[in-house]
């Protein structure tokens, strides 16, 4: 190989080197290790100083998970206005904004909304299990 050769096929591996691609790889193989530290609900920027208003974006839930959540928060008399949304289909991503009267914050309005739905999961499922335990129910073949 020439002088000249040489340089180019250096030139190259830099190029290579500095492939985006490759980057790439290396920051999802980066991204996949914090993903362990990600905290899974984040305030959003834009929430208000007196913490009555404030927009969440928790991640990995869609439209089952925000639905609920907005029924059991709205349920809440101390709770203004709660809504949701999917930013964009196809990023697992649901948004949360919620508004108070004043007596207690959105992050409380929130934590309350998320136990409530929890508990009614439990009841949901316990009744599951007691009527098929029960062996009280028939079966309906089309």
């Amino acid at each position: 190989m020439s002088a000249d050769n040489q340089e180019k096929s250096h030139e190259k591996m830099d190029i290579d080197s500095n492939n985006p691609a490759q980057d790439e790889e290396v920051a999802v193989e980066e991204e996949e290790e914090d993903d362990q530290d990600v905290e899974k609900i984040k305030i959003l920027p834009g929430a208000s100083e007196d913490g009555t208003a404030a927009s969440f974006q928790i991640i990995e839930e869609d439209h089952t998970l925000g639905n609920a959540l907005k029924s059991m928060i709205m349920k809440n008399p101390e709770v203004e206005f709660c809504g949701y949304s999917i930013p964009h289909p196809s990023e697992p991503k649901l948004h949360l904004r919620i508004q108070t009267y004043g007596n207690i914050t959105a992050v409380e309005a929130l934590h309350k909304g998320l136990d409530d739905l929890a508990s009614l999961c439990t009841v949901v499922e316990e009744k599951f299990s007691q009527s098929v335990a029960s062996n009280n129910y028939k079966t309906v073949i089309s």
